[in-house]
């Protein structure tokens, strides 16, 4: 099967993936975008599952204030390298998990190992498990992976502080 550039670069568009992964997805999914995305977004998983245990100790802390001034949210998000850590991409997820931590009000960063306490509500739910804001079919957990998979490098939600306003 041959692979036009165009494919390529329709597929680079529609996911981040770097030229040879996309081209590589494509002949396997015999020139299918649809087939070639499930394959990036699957080999994209199983990379970040390998990357999960070095350590990030870089990254950036990020703020956002919701509209108004009443709540606002601070998060501490981790890579490997400063250089992760600069790209408008990786504060731009940082800002997305702000933003999620100021709408959804989680408790913490992720479940006990025996933690039974889990409800249907964003405070019960961990901030990993919790639906994405601004696209239910993910978790931050996915969007974390997606991320890791893009940059290379191992990302973590270290910490997060919610503030409200005549809050305790």
């Amino acid at each position: 099967m041959e692979v036009t550039a165009e494919q390529v670069k329709a597929l680079r568009e529609r996911t981040g993936a770097g030229i040879m992964d996309c081209r590589r997805a494509l002949v396997d999914a015999e020139g299918d975008l649809g087939r070639a995305e499930k394959l990036l977004a699957e080999r994209g998983i199983e990379r970040a599952e390998k990357k999960t245990s070095r350590e990030a100790r870089q990254g950036l802390i990020e703020a956002y204030i919701h509209a108004g001034g009443r709540v606002a949210a601070l998060v501490e998000l981790n890579c490997e390298t400063d250089f992760v850590a600069r790209n408008p991409q990786f504060r731009e997820l940082a800002h997305e998990i702000a933003m999620q931590v100021a709408a959804m009000n989680p408790s913490r960063v992720a479940a006990e190992p025996s933690d039974g306490n889990e409800g249907a509500d964003g405070e019960g739910t961990p901030l990993l498990d919790q639906a994405y804001i601004r696209d239910s079919s993910k978790t931050i957990r996915d969007l974390i992976k997606q991320n890791i998979a893009a940059f290379g490098e191992n990302i973590v939600i270290r910490r997060f502080a919610r503030f409200e306003l005549g809050g305790e």
